[in-house]
């Protein structure tokens, strides 16, 4: 376990969930099956608007007579108020432990000692892992502890990892805009067996007819040009014709390219694919380099 590496996860919005309706409420309010959440081990899970678009992608587990609740700190504000709307005549209480808890995510086979506070197996990346959960007041005393241990995992490296891994991450990939199928969330948040929940009726309907619209897709630099967010992707074949855009760029050393996640269109984004980057949303945008991308299958690595 030497070599295993570590993130610091604290920033993180968290909540927790209590009342004796609990379970059936956020289970009314989630795509995957909160059943599946325990003490031990945390579900992933999108929330839906009623279009089936996504208000919020969040991580679940267990705790004693409640439910703990993760999230990307933009969503500290909008995802409570979210909640809430939906407490109608339920006994729910839906609090705000952001300030309370520090949360640490070790990438390993092996789970930590539970000395390392609460913890909790969890998918956050491609291999397994586990959150360590743990009182504010013990934040540096653990960083400290994890860093003899095993090594951090700075932002910059994580992201790296993150988009060689072809992870959608919240306000890239994620927004409100977006459909969890299109962004690959289909077996990781969507269990179609479990009882109603809100946007329900768009996911059936996408699983049924097979097809979405556009699809979150890998994307390869041919001449090694950076690519950026917000980069818009045109066919060759049909000149003119916007067909996607670049949601997360970087470097990746060991792919040896300038790599990035992007949606895009049907019938554009089959492997193997080329297509031109623009690099500004103008009404006349300059290419970087004809065909200068390729759609590759994700994960990169």
């Amino acid at each position: 376990m030497g070599n295993a590496i570590f993130l610091d996860l604290s920033e993180r919005a968290k909540f927790r969930i209590t009342g004796t309706d609990r379970l059936r409420f956020l289970n009314g309010q989630i795509t995957n099956d909160l059943r599946k959440a325990s003490e031990t081990s945390a579900i992933e899970a999108c929330i839906l608007n009623a279009k089936g678009k996504t208000d919020a992608h969040i991580f679940v587990s267990a705790s004693g007579e409640s439910f703990l609740v993760d999230a990307a700190a933009d969503l500290r504000e909008t995802l409570r108020v979210r909640l809430e709307r939906y407490v109608i005549a339920d006994d729910v209480q839906i609090e705000d432990v952001t300030d309370q808890f520090s949360l640490f995510h070790l990438l390993s086979k092996q789970p930590p000692a539970p000395e390392f506070g609460r913890i909790v197996s969890v998918h956050r990346f491609a291999e397994p892992g586990w959150d360590m959960w743990v009182e504010v007041a013990q934040h540096g005393a653990l960083l400290q502890e994890l860093s003899l241990r095993w090594t951090l995992l700075d932002s910059d490296a994580a992201e790296v990892m993150r988009i060689e891994q072809g992870i959608p991450r919240w306000g890239r990939e994620l927004t409100a805009e977006i459909i969890p199928i299109e962004a690959n969330l289909e077996q990781r948040t969507i269990d179609y067996q479990k009882g109603c929940y809100i946007g329900q009726e768009v996911i059936s309907r996408i699983k049924m007819s097979g097809q979405t619209n556009k699809r979150l897709c890998g994307l390869i630099s041919v001449d090694d040009i950076p690519l950026q967010p917000g980069m818009r992707l045109v066919a060759p074949s049909a000149p003119g014709k916007e067909v996607g855009w670049i949601t997360s760029a970087s470097r990746s050393e060991t792919i040896g390219n300038e790599i990035a996640l992007g949606y895009v269109k049907r019938g554009f984004n089959s492997a193997g694919t080329r297509l031109a980057v623009f690099a500004t949303e103008d009404s006349e945008p300059t290419p970087v380099g004809a065909t200068a991308i390729e759609v590759v299958p994700l994960p990169f690595l």
